[in-house]
């Protein structure tokens, strides 16, 4: 799912910052919004492995961008994602609109998988950021921000030697006994 799908000028990347995923992008999905063009995809992010989202996300610059509803525990059906415990803070106009999670995915199951070099960046709006004073007063139910996240996927350089190995490589590289592999003629 390229940026061929949507009729875009020659030479148009998608290369947005961290600001504008959150404020032109995450906080219009939040508050149901319309978003023009509407590029970015739901993609219920649990039931893949990251190597499977290509396709089903928007890709650009080696990258791929896709809505997800978050739950508590993020496993798919190899592995599970496993938060890294730092969180940036995002800011606007000298104001923190939300904020973004470090995650790697882990082959297996927790806390002994495999490590691959696959990164995922969950970007987060703060709690209450899309309910204005008016909208409350106008009786409009409260939108809950913390139901939604805007996901930026890659694999990451894994490597000083400037090779790229991708995760099923690093699998076969980590298993002891490399004899019992049996490669297709």
């Amino acid at each position: 799912m390229g940026e061929d799908r949507f009729n875009l000028p020659p030479g148009f990347r998608f290369h947005p910052t961290d600001e504008e995923l959150v404020v032109h992008f995450l906080y219009r999905k939040v508050a149901l919004l319309p978003c023009h063009p509407d590029i970015i995809p739901d993609v219920d992010l649990y039931r893949y492995d990251p190597w499977e989202l290509n396709g089903k996300a928007l890709s650009g610059d080696n990258q791929l961008y896709f809505f997800s509803q978050i739950t508590q525990e993020r496993i798919s059906p190899n592995g599970y994602w496993k938060h890294l415990g730092v969180d940036d803070p995002i800011t606007s106009a000298s104001q923190t609109v939300g904020f973004k999670k470090f995650l790697v995915f882990y082959i297996g199951e927790a806390p002994v998988g495999i490590k691959t070099n696959w990164v995922m960046h969950e970007y987060h709006l703060l709690d209450g950021a899309t309910t204005s004073r008016s909208s409350r007063r106008r009786g409009k139910p409260r939108i809950a921000s913390n139901e939604w996240a805007l996901c930026r996927v890659h694999e990451s350089n894994c490597g000083d030697d400037g090779i790229e190995l991708s995760c099923l490589d690093e699998v076969f590289l980590s298993m002891d006994d490399l004899d019992e592999i049996s490669l297709p003629n």
